[in-house]
C-alpha cells in the first residue's frame, strides 16, 4: 500500500503482507516524523461495471412521440368512367357559381397539393369513423392515442383543424390539456386553427354553445356519419367570414 507522510507529504510503499489489520505507527524515512496510519480497504467495483440493473436497463427519459399519420388500406384506382357522376355535377356547379360571382374571383383558393391537416383526438370508439371520413375527403389526418401524442403533434406541426371528443384520454384529462393548448395560442395562430368539439349532449351547429365553449364547431355524436359534410360546410362559412382578412395577409383559406 502507498502511505503519505502527514508532515512532509512524502509517499512511500509498504508491503501489503506486513500491514497489520488495525491502526499502526509509521515513521517517515525522510523527515523521521511518526504518525498513525490504517490499512485502506480495496474499493468495490462500480455498480455499472457489474452489468445492467433494473435501474439502468430501462431508460428513464422518454422521447415523446407525436400523433402518427392515419393510414388506410390502398384502394384500387378509380377510372374516369367509374367516377361518380355526382362529383362531376358538383364540380360543374361550383365552376358556374364562380363565373356568376366575378367579385370573388380574386379569392385565393387552397392549392390541391396543400392538403388540409387534421388532428383527431377522440375515444377509441369513434377514432376510425372520424379519421376514415377525413382521410377519404383528402385531408392529411393525424390520430392521437393519448394526450402526449396530441400535444406533441400540435406543437410540432402546422394544423388546420383539431377535432376533440369529450371522452379523449380521460385518465390524463385529455380534454382539458388539448383545450388549453388551443387557447394559449396567439390570436393570429388561433384564427388559423378550426377547433371542433364532439359532444353527446350538445346540438350540431349550435353556434351559441360553440361560442361559450370557445370552439368553432360542435357536432353531436349522433351526426358523426355526416361529419365530413358538416365540417366542409362550416369551413366554407368560416373562410367566407375571414375572406378579406386572409386576402389582406395573402393567406390561403383553411
Amino acid at each position: 500500500m502507498i502511505i503519505a507522510c502527514q508532515s512532509c507529504a512524502s509517499r512511500f510503499r509498504v508491503d501489503d503482507a506486513k500491514v497489520p489489520a488495525g491502526s499502526f505507527q509509521v515513521t517517515c524515512p525522510k523527515c523521521k516524523t511518526t504518525f498513525t496510519s490504517r490499512p485502506v480497504s480495496q474499493p468495490e467495483p462500480a455498480a455499472l461495471g457489474l452489468g445492467k440493473t433494473p435501474a439502468t436497463a430501462d431508460c428513464r427519459v422518454e422521447h415523446p412521440t407525436p400523433a402518427p399519420l392515419f393510414k388506410t388500406a390502398i384502394a384500387a384506382p378509380v377510372t374516369a368512367a367509374a367516377a361518380s357522376p355526382l362529383n362531376s355535377v358538383n364540380d360543374l356547379a361550383a365552376a358556374l357559381n364562380r363565373l356568376l360571382r366575378p367579385e370573388q374571383s380574386h379569392i385565393a383558393l387552397r392549392p390541391a397539393w396543400d392538403r388540409r391537416r387534421v388532428l383527431v383526438c377522440t375515444g377509441e370508439k369513434y377514432r376510425e369513423l372520424v379519421a376514415g371520413q377525413l382521410n377519404d375527403g383528402g385531408c392529411e389526418v393525424f390520430v392521437a392515442a393519448d394526450i402526449q401524442q396530441a400535444v406533441e403533434r400540435m406543437r410540432e406541426s402546422r394544423l388546420d383543424v383539431v377535432i376533440l371528443d369529450q371522452d379523449f384520454d380521460p385518465a390524463d384529462q385529455g380534454v382539458a390539456f388539448v383545450t388549453r393548448e388551443v387557447n394559449v395560442r396567439r390570436p393570429a395562430d388561433r384564427r388559423r386553427l378550426f377547433f371542433v368539439l364532439l359532444s353527446s349532449s350538445k346540438r350540431t351547429l349550435d353556434a351559441h354553445t360553440a361560442f361559450l365553449q370557445n370552439v368553432n364547431l360542435i357536432i353531436n355524436l349522433n351526426d358523426l356519419p355526416e361529419l365530413a359534410t358538416i365540417l366542409e360546410r362550416s369551413l366554407r362559412e368560416y373562410n367566407d367570414l375571414y375572406r378579406d382578412f386572409f386576402i389582406s395577409l395573402n393567406l390561403n383559406p383553411l
